[in-house]
């Protein structure tokens, strides 16, 4: 496992992080996700993400009694708020910030979290009255540091612009071959401010696996067959000339000696100003198969061919 500074922090984190959005979200899981989270860690994870939303609490629980016994100095500990929690408790406001990370601290098991991700912008909550209490949750010792989530772009500014204030080092975008729209404005704009990407999907929710055949029925066990599941899916990437493309990539991952995740996987951390791709994984062998994408670096020219594969497919698709 390789590791990476994150933004201006003094955190280290591993370049593959471990997520718990999907597979710890349900109890009936929790036996095969306490084994990933140990396997994780026996594979030199250090990175853990998670959110209070995620199974309304059950996520940050599971993996609470998951890292129980861990030193806790070892482990990068990274969760998130905004999403309903209740009929009354959501968003961003000083009280709910207040009444969250002392909820998720409990369910952790932990006094304090390195990383204190805004899920996404609350636009009803002023800007400065986020920041002042995300501040006062760093200062109280709670969060060592502070980061978002899909916020637009000049409410990120606006953020960063705020004098004595606690400044994000680090966002958590939708990133991957299938989706490059942080390369625009958002990367360029964090790597001049001190922000790394944590990204999420980097794997575009299992399709650049390759599990999805052009034409054939989904696998039962994939998210595209779950109807609580498939609204997260762009229905672009499933369209014959998509998939297609991304079989194609198979033999430009042979070269490089890796398997079709951990091509892509490997694309992603490419990139400099990403510190960490979050995995996902209902069984321990998967954690094996991507956490192996961490210090492969791929040749310009693969690059550029697995770009252009993708890229020709999306633009013909958009085109219909």
């Amino acid at each position: 496992m390789k590791y990476r500074k994150l933004g201006s922090s003094d955190l280290l984190v591993s370049e593959i992080a471990f997520g718990s959005w999907l597979t710890f979200s349900s109890a009936a899981r929790k036996q095969n996700a306490v084994a990933c989270v140990h396997r994780a860690l026996d594979r030199g994870v250090t990175l853990f993400d998670t959110a209070n939303v995620y199974g309304r609490g059950v996520a940050e629980q599971v993996l609470g009694e998951a890292l129980a016994g861990i030193k806790r100095d070892s482990v990068v500990l990274a969760t998130k708020l905004f999403f309903p929690m209740s009929d009354t408790d959501r968003g961003l406001s000083r009280a709910q910030i207040e009444k969250q990370i002392d909820a998720s601290l409990a369910r952790l098991q932990v006094s304090y979290v390195d990383l204190y991700q805004c899920h996404r912008y609350d636009a009803q909550t002023p800007l400065e009255e986020t920041l002042e209490a995300l501040t006062r949750v760093v200062r109280a010792g709670k969060a060592r540091y502070i980061g978002f989530s899909e916020w637009p772009i000049d409410r990120i500014e606006a953020a960063l612009a705020m004098p004595q204030v606690e400044k994000f080092v680090s966002s958590q975008p939708q990133y991957s071959l299938l989706h490059r729209d942080p390369e625009h404005v958002l990367l360029p704009l964090c790597a001049r401010s001190g922000i790394s990407q944590i990204v999420w999907s980097p794997l575009a929710q299992g399709v650049l696996t390759g599990k999805y055949a052009p034409g054939a029925p989904f696998p039962t066990d994939s998210r595209a067959a779950d109807d609580s599941m498939k609204g997260f899916l762009s229905p672009a990437w499933f369209k014959p000339e998509v998939l297609r493309a991304i079989q194609a990539l198979r033999p430009l991952a042979k070269q490089a000696g890796l398997t079709l995740a951990q091509f892509s996987l490997a694309w992603v951390l490419r990139q400099p100003n990403v510190a960490a791709a979050i995995i996902g994984a209902s069984q321990p062998d998967q954690v094996d198969e991507n956490v192996a994408a961490s210090g492969q670096v791929l040749s310009p020219d693969l690059v550029s061919q697995a770009e252009k594969l993708l890229g020709d497919a999306l633009r013909q698709v958009n085109r219909m």
